[in-house]
C-alpha cells in the first residue's frame, strides 16, 4: 500500500488512543521544542538595557505578569482552543486559512480553476449548508467583485509565510546561541566570546544536516530530550519558588502589568519586545497541525508543556526577586537561576533542547513553502517524503541549505541574543497579525458566525499583537530589519513567479487551438498515426495548446492514441483517489484523443513515472468501459470550461482504490480476483516485447465500439509512451513598461530556470522525453 493510500484509508477511521498519545508525545519533539527553549533568553532580552532590575521589584513582577498572561492568552487561548479548529481538512498554517477564503468566496490565486473542482468531496467538506447572514453575504460579494481585494488577500498571506520563513532563519540561531552563552558562567568573558560563535555554528550545521532523516524519525529522538528539558526547567523552577519566594504567585495579578507600566513607562514599552519571545514557537503549534492532529497538539500543550513554561518562568522570577546586584549582564539570565552543581548538566540538556527547538520551526518552514509552491506562488523545488506511515511530513534539500547559510550569516553577524531577539520577535508577532486577520474573515465567511464575534476576535487579541508589534518595530535599527529584509527578499521572489505564471497561463488561454480546428483535420488529424501514446503535458484545462499545433505544424506525425494531460493543484489539501482523474474525449471516439485532467491537493504526493503512469492508462480505459454511446450512465459527469469546445469530463477512480474496475497487467502477472472478469489482448505479433492486457469486470457489458478503443489503448501502451513537453521562453512583449519587462525577462527567466519542471515531480524518463521549445511574449 502506498503512503498516500495509507493515509486516505487511516482517516476514514476513527483515531485510537493509542494514536493520539504517540502523536502527542512525538509533537513535543517537533512542535513544541521552540516554546519549551523561551526561558533560556526572555529574561535576558527583557533587562537588555531598556529597563532595570531594581530592588522594589515591580519590573521582575511586572514582567512575570506580562509572560502569564501572554502564555495564556495567546498560545492556550488562541491558538490551542480557536484557531486550531480551523483546519482546512487537517491542514494548518497561514495558506490552510487562505485555502478555506478561496474555497468559500471564490478569491482564488491558481488560474486554471474549474468548476468541476467544487464538487471534490474535500472541497465541499468544509461548507455549511446554512446561508451566509447579510452581513457575510456582502463581504463575499465585495471580496468576489474586486480584484484588488483579491491580491490583497494573497499578499496577506504571502507576508506571513515570508515571515515564517524568515523566523525559520532566526529562531535555530537564538535558541541555539541562548543555549550556548552558558559556558559564560565557567569562563572569563574575554574568552566565553570566541567559543560560543564556532561552537553555535558547529550544533547549527549539525542540526540542517540532520534535516534529510525527516519529521518521524527526528520527532521520536527528540521528544525525549524536551520531556527532560521542560522536566527539569519546571522542577528548578519549583525549587526556587520554594527555596527563594514562595509567594511570588501573587504576580500573576494583572495589578503588576498595570504598575510595571506605570514605573517604567517608555522603556516598559520597548521591553515587551523581550517578552514577547516568550511565544516563539507558538504559530508551530498550527503550521505543524498537517503533521500531527488537533487533539494530540492540545493535549501535549495543556497537559505538560503550558505547566511546565509557567513553573520555570515563576522560579526565575522567583530567584531574581532576592537577587539586585548584577555585576555582570549574564546574571539576569536563565543559568543564573539554575543551582550550581547542576549548571553543566544543565547547559548539556539546553543545547539539546535547543536544537530540537529549532527544529519545530524548521518543520514548518518545509511545510508552508510546499503549500506556497503547489499554489504556484513559490518556485518549483523538490519535495522529498520522509515518512511512509504518517502524511505530509517533508524534507526540501534547497531550501534546508538556504535556511542553514543564511543562520549561520544571522549567528555569525549579530553575536549576541539581545539583537537577534529583537529580529525573531518582529517575524513571530508578524505572523500572529496576520492569522488574527484571516481568523476573522473566516469565522465570517467559513464558520458563518456574527460579525461581533469576528470584531471582537480581531479587537481582542489584534491589541495584544499590535502592543507587542509596536514595541518589536522600534528596534529596527537594532536587529529587527532582518525579518523584513528578508521578507522582502522572499515576498519579491513569490510576487515575481506568481505573475510570471499568471501571465504564461494569459498566453496560453489566448493562444490556444480550438477543438474545431482539431476536428476539422479528420480522424488522421492530417497527419501521420504512429503507433504509441503520445502525452501532451499543458496547463490548459480545456482547448488544444498552441503547442501541439506548433509541433505538427513542423512534424506532421504523432502517436496512435493522444493524451492531452494537465496536472494541476486545487485550493484543498488533499484529493482522494476515486476523485483524481478527470478523462473525457476530444472530437468523436474513433479520433483516440482524450483529455485528463489530475488533481491534486497542496499536500498530496505526486507518484513516480511508473506508478503514475498505470494509474494513468487505466482510468482512461476505466473511462473507455464504462462510456456508452452519448451518456457515461455509470460514471459522474462534469461539463468542461470552454466556450465552443463542449466537452464533458467523467470522474474516474485510480486501480489502487478502485478493485472492481479496469486493471493493467503484462505478461507474468495476474490481475487481481475478481468474481467475473474478462481479459483483453492484443493481437499476437512475431516480435519478442512485453505484451500487455486488460483484465475488465463482466458487468457492464461493454459495446463492440469500446472494445476496439480499449485494443487500440493497449497496442498503443505495448509501443510505449511518450513524453511531449512545452520548453518555454517567456518574454514580455513589445511595448511593455520597464518595470514588466525587469519582472519577466530578469526575474521570472531567471526563477525558471533555476527551479524544477513542472513534471519533475513525476520523474518523466528523458529517454522518452521530447521537448517543443516556443517563446511565450506576454
Amino acid at each position: 500500500m502506498d503512503l498516500e493510500t495509507a493515509f486516505h484509508q487511516n482517516h476514514l477511521k476513527k483515531q485510537s488512543w493509542k494514536t493520539i498519545l504517540t502523536l502527542a508525545y512525538q509533537s513535543l519533539g517537533v512542535v513544541y521544542g521552540d516554546l519549551s527553549t523561551s526561558p533560556l533568553y526572555v529574561f535576558k532580552s527583557t533587562f537588555a538595557g531598556d529597563i532595570e532590575h531594581s530592588e522594589t521589584n515591580e519590573e521582575i513582577f511586572g514582567a512575570l505578569s506580562f509572560i502569564f498572561w501572554t502564555l495564556t492568552l495567546v498560545p492556550l487561548l488562541k491558538y490551542v482552543f480557536i484557531v486550531l479548529k480551523a483546519d482546512d481538512n487537517g491542514e494548518g498554517g497561514t495558506f490552510a486559512l487562505y485555502s478555506l477564503l478561496c474555497r468559500h468566496a471564490r478569491v482564488s490565486s491558481l488560474p486554471n480553476c474549474q468548476l468541476a473542482d467544487e464538487e471534490l468531496s474535500t472541497y465541499r467538506k468544509e461548507i455549511p449548508t446554512l446561508p451566509l447572514s447579510s452581513f457575510g453575504s456582502r463581504l463575499k460579494s465585495t471580496l468576489e467583485k474586486y480584484r484588488v481585494l483579491q491580491r490583497f488577500l494573497l499578499v496577506l498571506a504571502l507576508v506571513g509565510a515570508c515571515m515564517v520563513i524568515g523566523d525559520g532563519v532566526l529562531t535555530p540561531a537564538l535558541s541555539v546561541f541562548s543555549a550556548v552563552s552558558g559556558v559564560e558562567l565557567a569562563m572569563a568573558k574575554e574568552h566565553h566570546k570566541y567559543v560560543e560563535v564556532p561552537v553555535a555554528c558547529i550544533i547549527l550545521i549539525a542540526l540542517f544536516a540532520l534535516q534529510h532523516y525527516g519529521t518521524h524519525r527526528v520527532g521520536f529522538l527528540f521528544a525525549p530530550v524536551v520531556i527532560l528539558w521542560l522536566l527539569c526547567i519546571s522542577a528548578i523552577g519549583l525549587y526556587n519558588i520554594i527555596h527563594w519566594n514562595p509567594h511570588i504567585y501573587q504576580a500573576l495579578s494583572p495589578v503588576y502589568m498595570y504598575r510595571f507600566l506605570r514605573k517604567t513607562q517608555t522603556g516598559g514599552w520597548k521591553s515587551l519586545g523581550g517578552i514577547l519571545l516568550c511565544i516563539t514557537g507558538s504559530e508551530a503549534m498550527f503550521a505543524d497541525l498537517g503533521h500531527f492532529s488537533q487533539l494530540s497538539i492540545q493535549i501535549a500543550f495543556t497537559s505538560f508543556v503550558y505547566p511546565s513554561l509557567i513553573l520555570a518562568y515563576m522560579g526565575q522570577a522567583a530567584y531574581l526577586s532576592q537577587h539586585h546586584v548584577i555585576e555582570n549582564d549574564y546574571q539576569i539570565g536563565f543559568y543564573i537561576s539554575v543551582p550550581k552543581n547542576l549548571r553543566v548538566p544543565v547547559l548539556l540538556i539546553a543545547i539539546l533542547a535547543a536544537v530540537v527547538g529549532s527544529q519545530a520551526i524548521i518543520t514548518g518552514t518545509f511545510s508552508i513553502i510546499k503549500q506556497c509552491s503547489s499554489l504556484g506562488c513559490f518556485p518549483r523545488v523538490k519535495i522529498v517524503h520522509t515518512s511512509s506511515k504518517f502524511h505530509g511530513q517533508i524534507y526540501i534539500p534547497e531550501i534546508n541549505w538556504i535556511l542553514m547559510l543564511l543562520c549561520l550569516a544571522v549567528t555569525i553577524g549579530f553575536r549576541d541574543t539581545k539583537r537577534m531577539g529583537n529580529a525573531s520577535g518582529l517575524a513571530v508577532i508578524t505572523v500572529m497579525l496576520v492569522t488574527t486577520c484571516l481568523m476573522s474573515l473566516v469565522i465570517v465567511l467559513c464558520w458563518q458566525q456574527s460579525v461581533f464575534l469576528a470584531i471582537a476576535f480581531v479587537v481582542f487579541f489584534g491589541t495584544i499583537e499590535a502592543l507587542y508589534f509596536s514595541a518589536s518595530l522600534i528596534k529596527f535599527l537594532e536587529g529587527a530589519w532582518v525579518p523584513i529584509a528578508l521578507s522582502l527578499i522572499f515576498m519579491l521572489v513569490m510576487y515575481v513567479w506568481h505573475y510570471g505564471t499568471i501571465k504564461k497561463y494569459e498566453f496560453d488561454v489566448q493562444n490556444k487551438v480550438s477543438v474545431d480546428w482539431l476536428l476539422s483535420l479528420g480522424p488522421t488529424l492530417g497527419i501521420v498515426r504512429v503507433r504509441g501514446i503520445g502525452l501532451v503535458h499543458t496547463e490548459l484545462v480545456s482547448g488544444i495548446p498552441a503547442i501541439f499545433s506548433h509541433f505538427v505544424t513542423n512534424l506532421p506525425a504523432f502517436h496512435q492514441v493522444l493524451i492531452f494531460l494537465c496536472v494541476k493543484s486545487v485550493p484543498v489539501p488533499h484529493v482522494s483517489h476515486e476523485e483524481r482523474f478527470l478523462v473525457g474525449h476530444i472530437g468523436p471516439r474513433e479520433y483516440r484523443v482524450y483529455r485528463c485532467i489530475v488533481r491534486y491537493g497542496y499536500r498530496d504526493i505526486h507518484k513516480d513515472d511508473v506508478e503514475f503512469e498505470k494509474d494513468l492508462v487505466c482510468s482512461i480505459a476505466e473511462f473507455i468501459r464504462k462510456q456508452k454511446d452519448e451518456t457515461t450512465p455509470d460514471g459522474k459527469r462534469v461539463d468542461g470550461e470552454v466556450g465552443n469546445d463542449d466537452e464533458v469530463m467523467t470522474v474516474v477512480g485510480t486501480p489502487s482504490t478502485h478493485l472492481e474496475g479496469v486493471h493493467m497487467c503484462t505478461d507474468g502477472q495476474d490481475g487481481p480476483g475478481a468474481p467475473e472478469v474478462q481479459e483483453i489482448r492484443t493481437a499476437p505479433t512475431n516480435q519478442v516485447k512485453k505484451r500487455v492486457r486488460f483484465v475488465v469486470p463482466d458487468s457492464p457489458k461493454m459495446n463492440d465500439g469500446s472494445r476496439a478503443e480499449l485494443r487500440d489503448l493497449m497496442e498503443a501502451r505495448e509501443a510505449g509512451v511518450a513524453y511531449i513537453l512545452g520548453h518555454s521562453y517567456v518574454k514580455a512583449k513589445q511595448g511593455s513598461g520597464l518595470v514588466k519587462k525587469m519582472v519577466i525577462n530578469l526575474g521570472y527567466e531567471f526563477l525558471r530556470r533555476n527551479s524544477r519542471p513542472s513534471t519533475d515531480s513525476l520523474t518523466v524518463p528523458h529517454a522518452s522525453t521530447l521537448e517543443v521549445g516556443m517563446v511565450y511574449h506576454v
